[in-house]
């Protein structure tokens, strides 16, 4: 365990077995009210050399977890035992051990920039850093990172450009909402024009793009314009992915001081639902990718290539909908205790029965614990 590097707290789900490379810390807006990552901290660029140091770390650390691979037989290969093995023996390996095996078991191609904005970063820093990442690491075939939208909206296309050239290929930007009230409620920092604007910048320059939605971030009041809006914003854009989250609300939120002034007032999971559906019924001419890769997402299989896909995603709404109350409820327990993964899981007698007796167990003190016991599975994830 001689070597170690820096790594910032957060990575989409789609990266979990990408290479984290941090260039910038924490986050340079910060206000958010739905998010709590990085409050309190203050925002910074990294140097070149302090990356590129930790680059050269994580080439050591490969190397390193190499040899053990030949010293095992395994001829170089990194498989789920040796990442087990390395899991298993804190006192040999450490976090950047961990983080080092689980890339090369994923193939060691994808790499993601933290923390929240890259672009922040002079370009000309940035370009370099990426450079000497594909130097050290040829096999690297994709590199991304956050990004924001209005960070996107002042640079210049030529700076895309040349960060492409360079070798970046994909930003994952929070588009969040589409609708300016609630854009500017949340203390998102961005217009629905900026938004569009930055999307169209971004595919200009080559780059692919990812769009995030917080299902739910209306709640009960302006769910509908939410959906409605969000989902002309995505329309203009045309972005390559669609990456829908729930919002769940915990206490260190600026938002849970509205909730708890009932200044917003959560939606429940059917009514997010519903939303989903409007926002997929008000997508039109774009090749989009819909995605709900988020354990927060009640219907995780929602996903499919647009527009071909668009009736087999509502579909998989529809059929939620029409089920009755217990079997919202057994679906809803299940799915947040990790039991359930799509709705067909709903005809495995075994599994239903399953869930069935743990609603029982826990409705007998009183049907407001089964609620708080979902509210308090779905903190786990976050």
């Amino acid at each position: 365990m001689r070597y170690t590097f820096e790594q910032g707290p957060i990575r989409p789900p789609n990266e979990a077995y990408s290479l984290l490379i941090r260039v910038a810390r924490n986050c340079p807006w910060n206000r958010c009210a739905f998010c709590r990552t990085y409050k309190g901290e203050r925002f910074s660029t990294r140097s070149v050399d302090e990356v590129k140091e930790d680059i050269k770390t994580v080439r050591e650390i490969s190397q390193e977890i190499k040899a053990i691979s030949w010293n095992e037989g395994l001829a170089g290969e990194i498989d789920a035992s040796m990442v087990q093995t390395i899991f298993d023996r804190p006192d040999l390996y450490n976090e950047a051990y961990r983080r080092v095996a689980l890339w090369l078991y994923g193939g060691g191609k994808h790499v993601f920039l933290q923390d929240a904005d890259s672009l922040r970063m002079r370009a000309d820093d940035l370009t370099a850093i990426i450079a000497f990442l594909k130097d050290t690491f040829p096999d690297v075939q994709r590199i991304t990172t956050y990004a924001r939208s209005k960070t996107v909206y002042k640079t210049a296309l030529e700076k895309l450009e040349a960060l492409h050239e360079a070798g970046l290929s994909r930003l994952h930007i929070g588009l969040e909402s589409g609708y300016d009230r609630l854009l500017a409620f949340m203390k998102k920092g961005v217009t629905a024009r900026e938004h569009i604007e930055a999307g169209k910048k971004v595919k200009a320059s080559g780059l692919e793009l990812s769009e995030y939605v917080i299902l739910g971030l209306g709640g009960k009041g302006m769910w509908k314009p939410h959906a409605i809006k969000t989902a002309k914003v995505l329309n203009q854009i045309a972005p390559h992915f669609i990456r829908v989250r729930t919002l769940k609300v915990l206490r260190d939120m600026p938002l849970y001081g509205k909730v708890e002034a009932n200044e917003f007032v959560l939606s429940s999971d059917d009514e997010i639902i519903r939303e989903e559906g409007l926002l997929i019924d008000g997508l039109h001419g774009i090749k989009s990718y819909f995605t709900s890769d988020h354990i927060l997402n009640l219907l995780e299989e929602v996903e499919g290539q647009l527009p071909g896909d668009k009736h087999k995603m509502r579909g998989i709404i529809d059929r939620y909908l029409i089920l009755s109350e217990e079997e919202k409820l057994n679906y809803r327990l299940g799915r947040r205790a990790g039991i359930y993964r799509k709705l067909d899981d709903l005809n495995n007698p075994m599994l239903f029965q399953r869930v069935q007796d743990t609603l029982k167990r826990i409705g007998a003190a009183s049907p407001q614990k089964v609620e708080e016991t979902i509210a308090d599975l779905m903190e786990r994830y976050i």
